[in-house]
């Protein structure tokens, strides 16, 4: 009760609350309901996972004390929880687009749905079709809604788990991978510890990723 009283609106864009206050259970949640539910649009999913990365030994011994013997068998297994928790939520966020069908355009703002991100991301897979759901991973708020447009639209089932599978691990890979070898890297070479400038690395991942859709979506505006 104490935690919940303290708790300021700034502390949940912080991905060190979470891991702090909720550990791998909390992590592997938020993970599951930004990719998968409509109101999880808000959470660093980004950043969460860059700091698992660096945070990995520590997330492992609190469910199995001992570890897994290794570095880097800690950072696999939670590599492998992630990319499961990703992989789910995109599958329930399909699910829902399939059972809601148009029902969604019809629905009115709320606290926890915006119109315009959902507007978005159908535009987005106007574009680029069923690729969306890789790229989506990658994107804020679109990553979020991604898969229930799918459903919408029924993509193809099969094709769809495919792209998830493939744009989830991409993800997970690439952000927790990043965040703990580039942690060690950053020690080790200069002393610098990037847990204290983690809003610059993250944004740098951020538009990194997002230059080529960024580049393509303008050269087709001039075609």
């Amino acid at each position: 009760m104490d935690l919940l009283l303290n708790i300021n609106w700034t502390d949940l864009l912080n991905p060190e609350f979470y891991i702090s206050h909720g550990g791998i259970w909390l992590l592997l949640f938020i993970v599951y309901a930004e990719t998968g539910l409509m109101f999880g649009f808000f959470l660093p999913g980004d950043s969460l996972i860059f700091i698992a990365g660096i945070y990995s030994q520590k997330l492992i011994k609190s469910v199995i004390p001992a570890g897994l013997g290794s570095d880097f068998l800690n950072l696999l297994l939670l590599i492998v929880l992630l990319s499961a928790c990703g992989i789910l939520g995109n599958m329930t966020g399909y699910w829902f687009g399939k059972k809601s069908g148009s029902y969604l355009y019809k629905k009115k703002d709320s606290l926890f749905f915006k119109r315009k991100y959902l507007d978005q991301t159908k535009n987005f897979f106007d574009q680029y079709g069923s690729q969306t759901i890789v790229f989506a991973r990658f994107l804020p708020t679109i990553r979020t809604f991604a898969p229930i447009v799918a459903g919408i639209v029924s993509m193809d089932r099969s094709k769809f788990m495919a792209y998830n599978v493939l744009g989830c691990l991409l993800w997970i890979i690439t952000m927790a991978m990043s965040g703990h070898y580039l942690d060690k890297y950053f020690i080790d070479q200069w002393g610098i510890d990037i847990k204290e400038h983690l809003e610059v690395i993250v944004i740098g991942l951020i538009i990194v990723t997002t230059i080529p859709f960024v580049w393509k979506y303008f050269n087709r505006k001039k075609i």
